[in-house]
């Protein structure tokens, strides 16, 4: 981040803002949560469970870059309490669909982190 556009939003309440705004992004079964990272303030950590029997949830680091822009990598794929084979394609496409959809909340958000 250059030091006229940095991320002067409460890490907190990004994470609040978060926890409000993913979830309508989302299937209507997902569920989604979203901490701030301890570390970095211009880090969430976002946890995804899918919809029904699948038992697939997903972890995510979304790092702002700037006040509009994010980063988003997955940490982890798990199918109930075992490691998920990242690249099946299931996997593959649920990742690649829920990173949109993290792209999409961060740019509704931009009104708060471009404040």
């Amino acid at each position: 981040m250059t030091k006229t556009d940095i991320l002067t939003v409460n890490p907190q309440e990004l994470a609040r803002a978060w926890n409000e705004t993913l979830p309508l992004l989302l299937g209507p079964s997902d569920k989604a949560t979203v901490v701030a990272d301890e570390r970095d303030a211009n880090v969430l950590r976002i946890h995804i469970d899918t919809a029904g029997r699948s038992m697939y949830s997903f972890d995510f680091k979304c790092t702002y870059v700037d006040s509009r822009e994010v980063k988003v990598e997955i940490v982890d794929a798990e199918r109930g309490h075992d490691q998920a084979d990242e690249t099946r394609e299931i996997i593959q496409s649920l990742i690649e669909d829920y990173v949109r959809h993290i792209h999409e909340c961060a740019q509704r958000l931009k009104g708060l982190t471009n404040a």
